[in-house]
């Protein structure tokens, strides 16, 4: 910041006087300017202390002069006297006072260039106290980052050094964690929460609002900066506010808000917590990539019906089964990892095996994920359940099971099903166990050996996501019959292969939806071309098509059987 003319004026070696405008001393001096011109203004930038001898001046020119410097913005005026004139003319202090320009009086023996050295002093010494803050506040920016909740703490530490507002974002623009200037945090701020989510302290549910409200502003600016072909970000200003956001990596977004300008220092602090944060995201990708394997494996004991193998598996990472009954959700996702994060609701230093903090979007929830057979499984508890389908379907297709699934009990029927296939030792054969044949259990009317809740469950959730766009429900396909029934694998297999033909022909009318509308019409060629906005000869045509292509008889109900099958899935 540039020293205040007041501060100036005050350096007894130069034995400076203010003559006028000492209301407008507190103003900084960016630079000293020396000119007998009668208009030095083309030659100034504003912000300049200028100094004259007035060679060229008489009282007569003291009103225009001073509205020029007044309308270019100088700071102040520096008359000199004992050359061109013995005192400053009165004439140039009624109308320095009557502007609001500081005026002072230069004695002879006070040379220009001595008045010049002296602001340039100061200009240095508050550079150098500006970057020495800046490589203290990097040094605390560093010290938080290497603290446990790194990206979060590294917030908490920016919002606090630039004197205002920060937001960490997820790559979507959706909310992770704000802080403002009292270094408070905002938790629980994931957008579509409510303030139950923000923490213990009401007024966290205040700061809540405004960075979600923050968030939901800043989503055009995101998505520009998502859609560039490369790395930028980007400044904004409004009369109350400015604001920079910027990109960490691939990773997500942070954004800063002050009520003052930045300036150069501030721009070097928000440059180096972006440096930080994205460091922190880039380097716990491999640890997250741990971290899912060692879900999965949790995952696939659940599914075995090893429900204490896996709580105990996962208390040793510091995390936990969510709380019972749950719902089973499968989804279909470009980036497992964003959703996982999203679903976490916690940063991604987090998302190492951490359970979620109090930050999270669904902190208290405790919702698993895990990859499984080229999908995402996310079990929730049915409490959030709602509100985490909805925030996957933000990231891609959903399938959703019936809810009430209850994880502990899995174990135990697992093993009653077992013990109910062992028959007792023949008498005489000690020590030698006979199984039975795989046959239905008659007691329990299942007829898989080891399939219990969570394993029925997972598997409706895949069904289900066959029919997602971008979301369905198990519950909702008893409507459907058969088709929720069928493997979701094979099923889709049987589609591809038999519509194949329709797909591969060369003419512009698409023969899968006419097929579709027809099959849906039951047969009836006037409807079926209503639906389609097409005339029934040219429906009749394509049908006539499609029959030749498959190699089938549209009339013979089996096949319509079929076929309305794979338009279906």
């Amino acid at each position: 910041m540039a020293p205040a003319l007041r501060r100036i004026t005050a350096i007894v070696p130069l034995h400076l006087e203010v003559l006028a405008g000492w209301n407008g001393l507190d103003r900084p001096v960016r630079w000293v300017a020396v000119s007998e011109l009668e208009d030095p203004t083309p030659f100034l930038e504003g912000g300049e202390l200028v100094l004259t001898t007035g060679m060229r001046l008489s009282a007569g020119d003291a009103e225009p002069y001073v509205s020029r410097l007044v309308a270019r913005g100088v700071a102040g005026l520096g008359f000199g006297v004992g050359l061109s004139h013995d005192a400053v003319p009165p004439a140039f202090a009624a109308a320095a006072e009557a502007a609001g320009l500081p005026l002072v009086e230069v004695p002879r023996d006070t040379p220009f260039i001595a008045i010049g050295k002296a602001v340039s002093d100061l200009l240095a010494g508050e550079q150098y106290e500006e970057i020495s803050r800046a490589f203290a506040a990097q040094g605390r920016l560093t010290r938080a980052a290497l603290q446990r909740e790194g990206p979060v703490a590294v917030v908490d530490r920016l919002a606090r050094e630039i004197g205002g507002w920060a937001l960490l974002l997820d790559p979507a623009g959706a909310l992770w964690h704000a802080a403002g200037t009292t270094g408070r945090r905002a938790a629980g701020l994931h957008a579509g929460t409510d303030d139950k989510h923000a923490g213990t302290d009401d007024k966290r549910g205040v700061a809540g609002g405004w960075a979600r409200e923050t968030a939901r502003s800043l989503e055009p600016e995101i998505a520009r900066l998502r859609s560039a072909p490369s790395l930028s970000s980007l400044a904004l200003s409004t009369p109350d506010e400015h604001v920079v956001v910027q990109p960490l990596g691939r990773r997500g977004f942070f954004a800063v808000g002050s009520p003052r300008p930045f300036s150069p220092i501030a721009y070097t602090i928000v440059n180096a917590a972006g440096s930080l944060l994205t460091l922190a995201l880039e380097q716990g990708r491999e640890q997250r990539s741990a971290a899912a394997q060692v879900r999965s494996a949790v995952l696939r004991l659940l599914l075995a019906g090893e429900v204490r193998a896996a709580a105990e598996t996962l208390a040793a990472l510091g995390m936990r089964l969510p709380e019972e009954p749950v719902t089973v959700l499968a989804c279909d996702t470009p980036d497992p990892e964003a959703l996982t994060e999203a679903l976490t609701g916690a940063v991604p230093g987090a998302l190492t095996g951490a359970e979620p903090g109090p930050r999270g979007a669904f902190a208290g929830v405790g919702t698993f994920t895990a990859p499984w057979e080229g999908l995402l499984v996310v079990l929730a508890p049915d409490a959030g359940a709602d509100e985490l389908v909805a925030l996957a379907a933000q990231h891609g297709r959903v399938g959703v099971s019936a809810p009430g699934v209850e994880i502990a009990r899995s174990e135990g029927r697992v093993d009653g099903r077992m013990e109910s296939r062992v028959e007792p030792p023949a008498a005489g054969a000690a020590g030698s166990v006979t199984r039975s044949a795989s046959r239905p259990n008659l007691d329990t009317g299942l007829d898989r050996g080891y399939e219990h809740d969570l394993d029925r469950a997972v598997d409706q959730a895949r069904r289900a996501l066959v029919s997602a766009s971008p979301v369905a429900r198990f519950s909702e396909l008893a409507g459907r019959g058969l088709l929720s029934l069928l493997d979701p694998a094979a099923a889709a297999s049987f589609a591809a292969a038999i519509l194949a033909p329709l797909r591969e022909y060369g003419s512009r009318a698409d023969l899968v939806e006419s097929l579709r509308a027809y099959l849906a019409s039951n047969g009836h060629w006037d409807a079926a071309a209503q639906r389609l906005g097409v005339h029934r000869h040219t429906l009749r045509y394509r049908m006539k098509r499609v029959s030749e292509l498959l190699g089938r008889d549209l009339d013979d109900p089996a096949v319509r059987a079929e076929l309305w099958i794979a338009v279906c899935l």
